[in-house]
């Protein structure tokens, strides 16, 4: 069997952290997304993976918010199916091959230039690969803007520079008439926490930002509504947590502050025109 040797950068990295984490979640006797597709292609990947020092801890939440954006999407998908899909730093992730779209979806993957040659390799598809650097706006002229949206950051938030994710936000919503924005949201201390983890340390990465409120992206100028924060401490999965895990994912779930330091999936709606529907957000 051919392995590939990935050349990549420090940010680029990551997406061999995320496989990895997802490929050891899908060996487990009861995986909590059983990303099988995860497990053969990290199979196939020339790369010492015993480096990052991946902790069941960062297993199953990476495996869980992968579940719960799946869900997401599968659901705007199922509402709105002749819509793009934006899978914004996607890496090596298999979301549309797990989401599995209809034909009337065109679905979009986008990541760096050497990301994206990677994922051509690895995954060949039926999905659009988009090759740019997210800090510029220039690679949405590829992408149709006559149609509804539902973009995914998994991961991205804290690893981009300055001011530059509510700018590509901005971007994005005004490219689009409507769409969804899901991604998982890191409070300010859980970003800057980041650069202490263990795996972060060893790819000698340093974590940028982040914010507590999920309210804070409504303030972006980009017609922002937050519909739905998922709180993963309070997610009924939890209840396959390894012990000690699932004992401390317990007593954290009851503090909605302690809880927004670990996984949360916040999901906002945005429309061109100039009025919206009246909606209240969920917290759960």
């Amino acid at each position: 069997m051919h392995r590939r040797q990935p050349k990549l950068g420090l940010i680029q990295e990551t997406l061999l952290l995320t496989l990895h984490a997802r490929a050891l979640d899908a060996g487990q006797p009861s995986p909590i997304l059983g990303d099988t597709l995860s497990a053969d292609l990290a199979g196939t990947i020339d790369y010492d993976f015993g480096k990052l020092k991946v902790k069941p801890n960062l297993v199953l939440t990476t495996a869980l918010r992968a579940k719960k954006l799946d869900g997401v999407v599968r659901a705007y998908i199922a509402a709105h199916p002749g819509c793009v899909v934006l899978d914004l730093g996607c890496g090596l992730d298999t979301r549309m091959f797990r989401c599995d779209p209809p034909p009337g979806v065109d679905w979009y993957d986008i990541d760096f230039l050497e990301v994206v040659h990677l994922r051509a390799e690895c995954l060949p598809g039926r999905s659009h690969l988009v090759g740019a650097d997210l800090t510029s706006s220039d690679w949405l002229t590829a992408i149709p803007g006559d149609r509804p949206a539902m973009i995914v950051a998994e991961g991205l938030l804290p690893f981009m520079p300055g001011d530059s994710f509510q700018a590509m936000t901005r971007a994005l919503a005004g490219h689009f008439p409507s769409g969804e924005l899901a991604l998982n949201g890191y409070t300010r201390f859980a970003a800057w926490a980041m650069k202490y983890h263990p795996t972060i340390k060893a790819l000698g990465i340093k974590a940028a930002q982040g914010f507590d409120d999920p309210h804070e992206p409504e303030s972006w100028d980009a017609g922002l509504e937050l519909i739905e924060e998922q709180i993963l401490t309070r997610a009924p999965e939890t209840a396959r947590f390894p012990q000690p895990l699932r004992a401390l994912t317990r007593l954290t779930a009851r503090s909605t502050t302690l809880s927004r330091q670990g996984a949360r999936i916040l999901r906002y709606r945005f429309q061109s025109t100039a009025s919206s529907p009246n909606s209240q957000s969920m917290c759960t």
